[in-house]
C-alpha cells in the first residue's frame, strides 16, 4: 500500500512531538497489512541522530479475540522488567497524533521470515540456541506480574476448544478429521491449575532473530490472554510454524528438550512433554479453523487478497498433522 500524504504529515507531527521541532520522518514503508491492523516502519531524523521506529495502528474493527493496542502497549511495559525481549514502547498515540488507535515501538534489527530463519546458512549459529532461548522468553512472560487489572480473558483447554468449535460450526463444514479432533481433545483436556499471562501467538514468524545472537524481540501481542503455560509452548511446536523443517519440532529449529530446558532454567515450572504435545494438537486444530476463516473471507468477497484463498488450502496440512499426532498415541 502506498504511503499517503496524510500519514506522512501525521508522522512528521509525531516526530516533532517526540524529538523537537526540527525532527522529520524518512523511509516510511508498509511492513504488513491485515484486516484489523497495519504496521509501518519509519525513521525519525533529529539533529545528528536517527531513530528506527515501528507504528502499529488499527485499520479496521478489532479482530476476533484480539486485545486493543492500548492493552498491548500496557503489556509491553509490563513484561520488559522481567527480561522479556518485547520491542520497547516509545509512545501510545492519542487524539493529538491524528493516527487513530496506534502505538510506536523501537524497531529491532533482525529477521522475521520464518522460512529464512530455518533454512538460511547465515542463521545456523542462532538455530543452535533458539529453542532454549524461546523457552527462557516464555518462562519470563509467564512469570510477569501486575497485569491483573488488564482486560485479558482466562481460558482453559475446554474453553479454547469450545471457542474454535463454535467458529467451525458457522461454516457448515463437515470435515471428519476436525470432528474427530474436537471430540478426542475434549476428552483429554487438562484442568487449568495456575493460569499465567500468555503471549497467545508465540511462534516462528513473530520473533525477530539475529543471525548470531538469536532471539532479539518478541512481536505481535494482540492475542495475549491468561491460561495454561503449556499452551504457549505447544503453539510454538505446531508443524505449520516449522516452515518445512519438520524434523525440528520447535519452530523448525530446535528440540522439545532444549525448549523445556530453557523454560526451567529461566524459572519456569516443570511441564510434562505430553502437555506440550496436547497443546500442539490443539494448535493444529485451531490453525485449521483459522484457515477456514481465511478462505471464507476470500470466497465471500469480504477480503480481496488471494493470500487468504491460498491459506485456506492449508486446512489439509493441519489435518495431516493431527492424524500423525493421534497415530503416535496422543
Amino acid at each position: 500500500m502506498p504511503v499517503t500524504t496524510d500519514l506522512t504529515a501525521a508522522l512528521n507531527r509525531l516526530a516533532k512531538r517526540l524529538h523537537g521541532g526540527q525532527a522529520s520522518v524518512v523511509d516510511v514503508a508498509r511492513v504488513s497489512s491485515g484486516a484489523s491492523l497495519e504496521t509501518w516502519s519509519f525513521d525519525v531524523v533529529a539533529a545528528d541522530s536517527r531513530y528506527p521506529y515501528v507504528l502499529r495502528r488499527r485499520a479496521g474493527a478489532l479482530a476476533l479475540h484480539s486485545i486493543g493496542l492500548d492493552v498491548e502497549a500496557s503489556l509491553l511495559r509490563a513484561v520488559a522488567p522481567h527480561g522479556v525481549l518485547a520491542p520497547p514502547l516509545i509512545h501510545l498515540c492519542d487524539a493529538a497524533d491524528d493516527l487513530g488507535e496506534a502505538h510506536v515501538t523501537r524497531r529491532i534489527a533482525g529477521e522475521t521470515l520464518g522460512r529464512k530463519i530455518v533454512s538460511d546458512p547465515r542463521f545456523e549459529p542462532a538455530r543452535s540456541t533458539l529453542a532454549r532461548q524461546c523457552g527462557e522468553q516464555l518462562a519470563r512472560i509467564h512469570a510477569t506480574k501486575g497485569t491483573e487489572p488488564l482486560p485479558l480473558e482466562t481460558l482453559d483447554a475446554t474453553a479454547v476448544l469450545a471457542r474454535y468449535e463454535e467458529t467451525y460450526r458457522t461454516f457448515g463444514a463437515h470435515r471428519p478429521v476436525l470432528e474427530l479432533a474436537f471430540q478426542h481433545l475434549r476428552t483429554l483436556a487438562p484442568p487449568l491449575e495456575r493460569p499465567v499471562l500468555l503471549h497467545g501467538d508465540f511462534r516462528n514468524g513473530n520473533l525477530v532473530v539475529d543471525p548470531e545472537r538469536g532471539v532479539a524481540a518478541v512481536l505481535d501481542w494482540e492475542l495475549a490472554h491468561r491460561g495454561d503455560p503449556a499452551e504457549d509452548l505447544g503453539w510454538l511446536c505446531v508443524n505449520s510454524w516449522r516452515f518445512g523443517a519438520s524434523s525440528h519440532p520447535v519452530g523448525g529449529f530446535g528440540s522439545y528438550e532444549d525448549l523445556l530446558s530453557g523454560y526451567r532454567a529461566a524459572g519456569g515450572e516443570a511441564i510434562p512433554l505430553n502437555n506440550v504435545r496436547y497443546w500442539q494438537a490443539v494448535g493444529s486444530l485451531t490453525w485449521a479453523v483459522m484457515c477456514l476463516v481465511m478462505y471464507d473471507g476470500w470466497a465471500s468477497g469480504k477480503a480481496a487478497s488471494i493470500e487468504r484463498a491460498i491459506i485456506g488450502r492449508r486446512v489439509s496440512e493441519a489435518e495431516i498433522d493431527l492424524l500423525d499426532m493421534f497415530e503416535a498415541g496422543l
